[in-house]
């Protein structure tokens, strides 16, 4: 993406609370609130424009990130009806100060976006069917623009959901190899601006240590990414289906040893030199 020049207004001085937000050079312009101020946001002259909008929260049942994605020609009317949705605690939606965005814009805008939150895989979205609208090329062009712009501004407002965990590594740092190697057995990934990516086909232990049952959290975790279809077990070793992001090196060399261990030191290039020791440099 091209560099930019993002523009936010605190509405009230708070961070967390009534947001607006502009990239220079752009029509578009978003506004983001937390639930407990639907009113307020919905109050905004903004939300009785058309455009696209995203509630985002966790699912109750199961914990997990959830997103909902939407379009409407009068956004203040549309996202009433998803007080009945108690899932979601935040919503962000982004029009076009021209008005110039129309029904089919609008359509096209969320059947990519909708796409694009079941490509990232990050959460559980809730819409039933995707969406989307045939436009003329030079239409297809200008939401492809607006799209773009979206994807830089929601990470800004906290809505990462779309965000691929297999994007391209923003420095050189976060583009080099690791691998993290235990009783034959090898994993490889990178750092990623949220964190440490284990690619797909990547290796782990079959068993959890001893020590996982005092103290737990890498047999939860590990539980979990197979209840997810992210660890399946070949021969005698899991192996990962798919790219997985965690929060930290520690984290993801935890799953792969079955037990604690410090990422730092487990992950190394392939001069063998150990994440702690690249950092350092």
């Amino acid at each position: 993406m091209p560099s930019a020049t993002i523009k936010i207004f605190l509405v009230h001085g708070d961070p967390k609370r009534l947001r607006t937000a502009e990239l220079s050079n752009w029509t578009g312009k978003a506004v983001a609130g937390p639930r407990s101020e639907f009113e307020g946001v919905i109050g905004r002259e903004e939300s009785g424009s058309s455009g696209v909008y995203f509630l985002t929260g966790n699912e109750p049942e199961s914990g997990k990130p959830a997103l909902y994605v939407g379009e409407a020609e009068n956004i203040r009317d549309r996202v009433k009806v998803h007080l009945e949705k108690d899932f979601w605690n935040q919503i962000v939606f982004f029009i076009s100060k021209d008005e110039n965005l129309t029904k089919a814009h609008i359509r096209y805008l969320e059947g990519k976006l909708i796409d694009q939150a079941r490509q990232a895989n990050r959460a559980l979205v809730i819409n039933g069917q995707g969406s989307g609208a045939k436009l003329p090329e030079s239409d297809r062009e200008d939401m492809e623009v607006f799209l773009e712009k979206i994807y830089q501004l929601l990470p800004v407002l906290g809505v990462e959901l779309l965000v691929t965990s297999a994007g391209k590594a923003a420095t050189d740092a976060e583009k080099e190899m690791l691998y993290c190697e235990i009783k034959g057995l090898k994993a490889k990934g990178r750092l990623t601006p949220n964190g440490f990516l284990v690619l797909k086909g990547s290796q782990a232990v079959l068993k959890e240590r001893a020590s996982s049952l005092k103290y737990p959290w890498p047999l939860n975790m590990r539980q979990r990414l197979k209840e997810e279809g992210v660890l399946a077990a070949e021969a005698d070793y899991l192996v990962f289906k798919r790219d997985e992001e965690f929060s930290s090196p520690s984290a993801a060399a935890a799953v792969v040893h079955g037990g604690h261990a410090n990422g730092l030191i487990a992950w190394k290039n392939k001069d063998g030199k150990t994440l702690k020791e690249i950092e350092a440099t």
